[in-house]
C-alpha cells in the first residue's frame, strides 16, 4: 500500500530501468541521428541558397541597364519589368505613360542585396592623387644642393651644374636653368618643409632636387640637415609627405671604400640616410636611384653615369608630365625595407645619421684616427680601448623642443673636434689651439696691435680692457646659428644639444692659459713690440668668452667662470640668445652679452639662421632674463649690423627689444667683412658692411627712438677705428659724465665677500674725453698707422 504523497518501493527501480533503456538506445543509434540532423542542415542550406539565387536572378535583369545602375549600387530598385512586345506607336506609348505620369500606378519599391565578390571595373583608371602628384605642370626648376668641409663635393656641384645647364639650354621653354645652393648657407624651411615659391605668378614652376653629398663622422652641417629631415616628418603639424609637390628628386653619395667598402658597413651613410627621409618626404617621388661613388676610385665615373641617367629623367617629365607608374625608377615602386618600417633605435646606438651611426643598417662600429669620408676616408672617432665612462662628467641635457623621442636612446659621446678631423685642421690653420676636444683659444688682431703700441679694441675705450691682457677663449667650439657674417666660415660645428664627450673645466682653463701664453711668445720677435707690454701680457687679466662657438654650451660653464675670478680675470661673456635655461643657470660675470642680430622673427631668421625651431620664443625668453639679471651684473646687447639684413626700417623694432630687456649698455657696430667663398655664397658681399657714418645715423636714431619710449639712455663713447658706438643707461650717468669703465678690484672685492652686488658698486672712474661721443674714441697714448705701418691722421667728426 503507497502512502499519499510518497512513491511506492518500486516505483524508483522502474524509473532506473527507463533511463537506461534510453542511454542504451542513444548508443547504438547516435551516429545515424548525428547523420541524420546534419543531412537536414544542408538541406535547409541549400533550399535558402537557391532562393537567395533566384532572387538574384530576377533582379539582374532589371539592374543591368545603364539607367538602373546607380540605384541598383545604393540597394534599392524600381520594379520595372522590361517588356519584349513589339514596337508600339507614339500615341500608344503616350498612352500606355499616362498612368505613371499621373501618379494613378505606384510601383513597390524592391532592396537588392549588394553584390559580393570582386568588383566589376568598366572603363578607364582614375588617377585619385593630387594634380600636383600625378602630373607636373608648367616649367622644371632643377635645383643641386651639396655640403662640402674640404671643398671636393663643392667643385663636383659645381661641375654638375655647368654639365647640366649645358644639356638642357635647348629645352629652355619647359626647363629652367638650374641653380646650386650650399646647405650649409640656406633656410631648411625655404627648401625642406614646403617646396619653394615660384617667383614668376604667370606661370607654375615645380622643382626638382639634386643632392650630392659626402658622410663624415664628425659633427658638421649635414648632420643638422639630417636632423631637419626627421623632425619634419615627425612633425604632427605638418603633412607626412611636405615635398610631394616636387617633381623629383635624387641623390649622389660620395664616400670611401676602402675602409667601409659596402652600404651595409656605412659606405655613403649619410647619402644613404637623406634618400631615406627624401622619400619619406617626398611621397617617394625618387626619380633615379641613388648614385654612390668612391672618392679614392671610381666617382667621376659613377658621377658621370648618375648625371646622364637624371638628364634623362628630366628630358623624360618634360615631354610626358610626370614620372610614370610601375616603371623603374618613378617612385611608386615597393621602397626598401626600412623606408617602410618604423624607425627602431636599439640600445647603445646614437640616433643621429651619418657615418658610424647607422643602428639599423647594423654597422659594426670601427676604429681610425681618420674621420673625413670625402677626402681621407671614413673611420669612427672613438678609439679602441677608451674608457667611455670618463668620457662625461654629468647626464648630457636633452633639448625635447628639437629632439625627437629617440633622440633621448643612451648613446657613446665622442669628440666634438677630433684631432683627425678637417674641423680640427680648419680651425687651426685659422690660428686656433684646440684644447681637448671641444673647446680653442686664438689671440685677435687687436692683442697684437696693443703690444706693438698701435691701439686696442673697443672694450679700452668703453670699459678700460687693455687688449694685450685680454685672452680671448671658447669652451665649447659648437655653435647653434649660421650667422651669414660668421668669421668662421661655418667650419665648426654646430647642434641645438650637447652630445659630446665632456672634458673637465681645470683641462679647460689650464689648456687655455698655456696657448695663450704661447701665442703670446711668440709675437716677441714681431718688429715694433713693446718690451713693456709684452711683460705685461704675460699676466692674463681679462677673458673674452667669445670666439667661435657658443660658451654658454658648455655644461660647466659656471665651473669654469669661477676659475677666471679666482684669479681675478674678468669675464666677458658672449651669448647668442638660443639657450634661455643655460642663461638663467649662469652665475655673476663681469659683463654678460647677448647677440641683437635682428629685430624681428623673420630678419633674425635670415641673418642668424638658427638651427632652433622656436628660436624667436628662446630669443625673447633669454632678453626676459637678461631684464631679471640687470640688477646683479652688467647686461649688453650687441647689434651686429649688416646693410641689407638688419639695418633698413628696424630701428623701432631695436627699440622696442631694448624696452623689453632694459640692458644696461647697448653696443652697435658694422660687420665686419671677411671676404671668402663662403660668405658670398651665404649672400654677404662688401656691399653689406656699412660705412661709419652709417653707424652713427643709426644710433644717433635708435637713441631718438628710446627718448620717445621714455627710456633714460644716452649715446655714451665711440670706437670709430672698431665702427662701433656705445649708449648707456643713465643709470651709468653721474654727475654729469658718463661711467661706463669697471672698477675691476672693486668687482672681485664683491664677488669675494659673497653679499649680493649691483653694477654700480663696480662702476669705475669717468669714462675718458677722448672716448665720449665725438672725439674718435683711439687712445691717444698709442699710434695709429696704415696698412704700411705709417703714421695715420686721425679724422675727428
Amino acid at each position: 500500500m503507497e502512502v499519499l504523497g510518497r512513491p511506492a518501493a518500486g516505483s524508483k527501480d522502474r524509473g532506473i530501468l527507463i533511463h537506461e533503456l534510453v542511454l542504451h538506445q542513444w548508443h547504438e543509434y547516435r551516429y545515424l541521428v548525428l547523420l541524420a540532423a546534419v543531412l537536414l542542415g544542408l538541406v535547409v542550406i541549400l533550399y535558402f541558397d537557391w532562393r537567395l539565387r533566384k532572387e538574384r536572378s530576377t533582379s539582374s535583369s532589371t539592374a543591368s541597364t545603364p539607367e538602373c545602375r546607380t540605384s541598383v549600387e545604393a540597394g534599392w530598385l524600381d520594379e520595372k519589368p522590361k517588356s519584349t512586345a513589339p514596337a508600339e506607336s507614339e500615341d500608344e506609348r503616350s498612352e500606355r505613360r499616362e498612368p505613371y505620369e499621373n501618379g494613378a500606378v505606384q510601383l513597390p519599391k524592391v532592396f537588392v542585396r549588394p553584390r559580393s565578390g570582386p568588383k566589376r571595373v568598366t572603363g578607364s583608371i582614375v588617377d585619385k592623387r593630387p594634380k600636383s602628384e600625378s602630373s607636373v605642370t608648367g616649367k622644371i626648376q632643377p635645383l643641386v644642393f651639396f655640403s662640402s668641409l674640404t671643398g671636393t663635393t663643392e667643385r663636383c656641384a659645381q661641375s654638375l651644374l655647368g654639365e647640366l645647364q649645358e644639356s638642357f639650354k635647348d629645352y629652355s621653354s619647359t626647363i629652367i636653368e638650374p641653380q646650386i645652393h650650399d646647405l650649409s648657407y640656406i633656410d631648411y624651411d625655404d627648401f625642406y618643409v614646403t617646396p619653394p615659391k615660384s617667383h614668376k605668378t604667370d606661370e607654375p614652376v615645380q622643382y626638382f632636387y639634386l643632392l650630392l653629398l659626402p658622410s663624415y663622422n664628425i659633427d658638421t652641417a649635414l648632420d643638422n640637415f639630417l636632423a631637419h629631415l626627421q623632425e619634419t616628418h615627425h612633425d604632427f603639424r605638418i603633412d607626412t609627405a611636405p615635398l610631394s609637390g616636387l617633381a623629383g628628386y635624387s641623390v649622389f653619395g660620395f664616400g670611401d671604400g676602402e675602409e667601409w667598402s659596402t652600404e651595409a658597413e656605412g659606405f655613403c651613410s649619410q647619402a644613404v640616410e637623406v634618400d631615406k627621409w627624401m622619400a619619406k618626404l617626398t611621397g617617394r617621388k625618387r626619380a633615379y636611384p641613388m648614385g654612390l661613388g668612391d672618392v679614392k676610385s671610381d666617382s667621376q665615373r659613377r658621377l658621370g653615369e648618375w648625371r646622364d641617367g637624371v638628364v634623362k629623367v628630366l628630358l623624360d617629365i618634360a615631354a610626358h608630365g610626370g614620372l610614370g607608374e610601375g616603371v623603374a625608377g618613378s617612385g611608386d615602386a615597393v621602397e626598401s625595407e626600412e623606408e617602410d618600417a618604423d624607425e627602431v633605435v636599439k640600445l647603445g646606438t646614437t640616433p643621429k645619421t651619418g657615418a658610424g651611426r647607422l643602428a639599423k643598417r647594423g654597422r659594426p662600429q670601427k676604429t681610425s684616427r681618420v674621420d673625413d669620408l670625402e677626402d681621407l676616408g671614413g673611420k669612427a672617432s672613438l678609439q679602441s680601448g677608451d674608457d667611455i665612462s670618463s668620457q662625461s662628467r654629468s647626464p648630457l641635457p636633452i633639448d625635447f623642443t628639437t629632439s625627437s623621442l629617440a633622440s633621448t636612446t643612451p648613446h657613446i659621446p665622442k669628440a666634438m673636434v677630433p684631432a683627425s678631423s678637417p674641423t680640427h685642421a680648419s680651425l687651426t690653420k685659422q690660428g686656433y689651439t684646440i684644447i681637448g676636444s671641444h673647446s680653442g683659444v686664438k689671440i685677435c688682431r687687436w692683442t697684437k696691435s696693443a703690444l706693438r703700441g698701435r691701439g686696442s679694441c673697443y672694450k679700452f675705450s668703453f670699459y678700460g680692457i687693455k687688449s694685450h691682457l685680454c685672452m680671448e677663449t671658447t669652451p665649447s667650439l659648437s655653435c647653434s646659428n649660421k650667422c651669414v657674417f660668421c668669421w668662421r666660415h661655418g667650419t665648426n660645428p654646430t647642434g641645438t644639444t650637447w652630445r659630446w664627450q665632456v672634458d673637465p673645466p681645470e683641462m679647460i682653463f689650464e689648456g687655455a692659459k698655456e696657448g695663450h701664453y704661447k701665442k703670446i711668445k711668440m709675437m716677441r720677435g714681431v718688429p715694433g713690440v713693446r718690451a713693456e707690454r709684452f711683460q705685461e701680457a704675460m699676466k692674463i687679466r681679462h677673458c673674452a668668452l667669445s670666439l667661435v662657438g657658443e660658451p654658454i654650451f658648455y655644461p660647466h660653464i659656471n665651473e669654469f667662470v669661477a676659475m677666471l675670478h679666482k684669479e681675478r680675470i674678468s669675464s666677458f661673456l658672449v651669448c647668442n640668445a638660443q639657450h634661455p635655461d643655460q642663461l638663467a643657470a649662469l652665475k655673476p660675470v663681469t659683463q654678460l652679452y647677448v647677440s641683437i642680430d635682428a629685430s624681428n622673427a623673420e630678419s633674425l631668421r635670415k641673418i642668424d639662421r638658427p638651427l632652433h625651431r622656436d628660436y624667436w620664443q628662446r630669443f625673447l625668453r633669454c632678453l626676459d632674463i637678461l631684464r631679471e639679471k640687470r640688477f646683479r651684473m652688467r647686461t649688453v646687447f650687441r647689434l651686429t649690423l649688416v646693410k641689407g639684413f638688419n639695418i633698413d626700417e628696424e630701428v623701432e623694432g631695436y627699440a622696442d627689444l631694448v624696452a623689453r630687456g632694459l640692458p644696461c649698455f647697448v653696443e652697435i657696430k658694422g660687420v665686419t667683412y671677411c671676404g671668402t667663398s663662403s660668405s658670398a655664397g651665404a649672400g654677404l658681399t662688401m656691399q653689406n658692411v656699412p660705412f661709419y657714418d652709417e653707424i652713427t645715423s643709426f644710433v644717433e636714431a635708435l637713441n631718438a627712438a628710446l627718448e620717445r619710449r621714455g627710456l633714460e639712455y644716452g649715446i655714451a663713447a665711440e670706437h670709430a677705428h672698431s665702427c662701433c658706438v656705445l649708449i648707456a643707461s643713465k643709470r651709468f650717468y653721474v654727475e654729469e659724465k658718463w661711467h661706463t669703465l669697471i672698477d675691476y678690484e672693486k668687482f672681485f672685492e664683491r664677488l669675494e665677500s659673497g653679499i649680493d652686488f649691483s653694477p654700480e658698486d663696480y662702476m669705475g672712474p669717468p669714462t675718458p674725453t677722448w672716448a665720449t661721443w665725438g672725439q674718435g674714441g683711439f687712445d691717444p697714448a698709442d699710434e695709429r698707422v696704415d696698412r704700411k705701418g705709417k703714421p695715420k691722421i686721425e679724422k675727428v667728426r
